[in-house]
């Protein structure tokens, strides 16, 4: 910067020459000199005030709108957090195929404890007990006097419990919200959903998971993101499900049966419309597995799928059809079925004497085991065992519950003959009601095979080729004339023609061997016989019931009377309409008086 000299030499020259005081020249220069500094100086002070203005204003605005959001946002305690991982809490709803609720998400609490913030820890244990008497008084007084900092005391808590912990008063009792999985149909479907349960949890939210059931299968599915919570719709139908659990639940009770299962399945889509295990249980309140004894007596055992039985004289019908298609035999050719019949020191017999012969059709409809075993000798063990194979009698099925994975069926070690002549009439092989509903679906169908599913289906499945259509179609009529003339009378409904087939089966002991008086009864049953369109299994477990003044066991007398009431109620549910014959006209003659 370059300043100007307080006494320029030209001026103060000039000042003596003219006669002024050189001085003056000196004392106006340093007044300028002092007024342009104070100008520079204002404009400085002035820019500076202007700035802090702005950033005061500023201030006062963001806090105002702070204190704004504050007043009218609702008032929350404040809660305790900790660093960590963000938990995914939010879990998809699970529909039936029309939409209705059968799994969804509730708001709730979880109860936790700061010991070292308590005012009165031992009276706080004491009021817990009484609010939540499943607690051990001992267990969280200890815990609350102890060296402890942070105790959970309860996963979930209703509204009212939240409200009576909140009345104790206790600065150290605090409380976490939570998303809890809700059944709000209680038991029904039960063995379907399965259940769900806390993993990772955190004091603000909890990890929902799946541990059984669909909740397990479709798990990550139901947690992802992605899927913007897209419920899970299901092939169930709840008013049906309802129905079915109902009329088997007072079934198994007329027939004092130990337990029970159906299995209603489309026949050309393999959609599972209902699938019921009894006893069962409400997975809202899911029991815990069994720790001894056996695994079958729990309630979260699903009969309909895990349960591998025995499925006696059902199993008649593939052997006849696998000779039909084969060309070995047709629905007439005589069999012959006098007995009984020897194979070594094991003897074969029948029910009662059907004479020395039966048409291949009778062999159904009067369930000759003799018959039967004849026909399966036509073409012999390998080929049994590979027809057998193709409608998924010999694998694990492929229902989409966890479950599942553990319905292989039992196998003979050695295919022999004589194995080949006892699983013709369903001894000697134990598969699931569910393995056989499949099987059934692919016997009416057209003949092709079916795979089971529980997600609802939009069009028919396309499965290999299991046997012709022109047998498939002799299938049913056998079905229908076993209903009609045969050892199902009690399981024709008015209206709806039921076919289907019977089966009883001594059950096997622990320790090898069968017992006397407890047997496996079955009905599989199709409907309307004139369009197939749906199978309907029912198995019951120990049945029995006094009919003619002796005690009855097998399928004809407890699971197809079972069954003719479950189609009865189902068909009208389904959109079924009844078929009403009408009796044909006799002639009208006009006559004039």
């Amino acid at each position: 910067m370059i300043r100007t000299p307080l006494r320029p030499l030209a001026r103060i020259l000039s000042a003596r020459e003219q006669g002024e005081n050189p001085d003056r020249i000196e004392r106006d220069n340093i007044r300028a000199r002092h007024d342009d500094m104070q100008g520079k100086a204002r404009q400085r002070a002035e820019g500076r005030l202007l700035v802090l203005s702005v950033l005061f204003l500023a201030a006062f605005s963001a806090v105002g709108l702070r204190m704004g959001s504050i007043s009218v946002s609702a008032p929350q305690e404040p809660r305790s957090g900790g660093g960590g991982d963000n938990i995914l809490a939010q879990r998809a709803d699970i529909t039936d195929r029309n939409g209705h609720i059968l799994a969804t998400n509730i708001a709730t609490y979880a109860l936790y404890a700061h010991p070292q913030q308590m005012i009165d820890p031992v009276g706080a244990a004491a009021r817990l007990v009484e609010i939540f008497p499943e607690l051990d008084h001992e267990q969280i007084l200890r815990q609350f006097t102890g060296e402890r900092k942070f105790v959970w005391v309860r996963q979930k808590l209703s509204p009212e419990q939240r409200q009576a912990v909140h009345d104790i008063g206790e600065p150290g009792l605090l409380f976490g919200p939570r998303e809890m999985r809700l059944y709000p149909n209680g038991a029904l479907a039960a063995h379907v959903m399965g259940g769900a349960s806390f993993g990772r949890e955190g004091v603000n939210s909890a990890e929902v998971i799946g541990v059984a059931g669909v909740e397990q299968v479709f798990d990550e599915t139901l947690r992802d993101p992605a899927n913007n919570g897209e419920p899970l719709v299901l092939s169930l139908d709840m008013t049906v499900q309802a129905v079915a659990e109902e009329v088997l639940d007072g079934g198994m009770q007329l027939m004092s049966a130990k337990g029970a299962a159906s299995v209603l399945m489309d026949i050309h889509t393999g959609e599972v419309i209902s699938v019921v295990s009894l006893p069962d249980f409400d997975p809202n309140e899911r029991p815990r597995p069994l720790t001894e004894g056996d695994q079958s007596d729990s309630p979260l055992f699903n009969r309909a799928v895990q349960g591998v039985y025995e499925l006696g004289s059902t199993y008649k019908l593939f052997a006849l059809a696998q000779a039909m298609d084969e060309g070995l035999i047709n629905a007439n050719t005589m069999i012959d079925t006098q007995g009984p019949m020897q194979w070594g020191r094991f003897k074969i017999r029948d029910f009662h004497d059907y004479g020395p012969q039966l048409t291949a059709t009778d062999v159904l409809v009067k369930s000759s085991n003799i018959g039967t075993a004849r026909v399966a000798l036509m073409f012999g063990g390998e080929r049994q065992r590979a027809f057998l194979a193709s409608m998924g009698l010999t694998e694990p099925s492929p229902l989409e519950i966890v479950e599942a994975s553990g319905s292989q069926p039992l196998l003979p070690p050695n295919w022999s003959e004589l194995s080949t002549m006892t699983i013709s009439y369903g001894h000697g092989i134990s598969a699931s009601p569910m393995h056989l509903a499949a099987a059934y679906a692919a016997m009416v169908n057209g003949g092709t095979r079916v795979t089971p599913t529980l997600l609802r289906q939009d069009s028919a499945q396309t499965g290999p080729r299991v046997i012709s259509e022109q047998t498939s179609r002799i299938a049913v009529d056998m079905l229908r004339q076993v209903v009609t003339r045969g050892t199902a009378s009690f399981g024709d409904v008015e209206g709806y023609e039921v076919g289907g087939k019977t089966g009883s089966a001594d059950k096997p002991r622990p320790n090898g061997g069968y017992y006397d008086d407890k047997v496996i009864s079955t009905f599989a049953s199709v409907f309307p016989a004139s369009d197939p369109q749906y199978v309907l299994i029912v198995t019951l477990d120990e049945p029995s019931i006094e009919g003619l003044g002796e005690m009855r066991r097998t399928a004809g007398w407890t699971a197809v009377p079972v069954a003719a009431e479950m189609t009865r109620r189902i068909a009208p549910l389904l959109g079924l309409r009844p078929q009403i014959e009408t009796p044909a006209l006799t002639a009208v003659t006009l006559s004039s008086n």
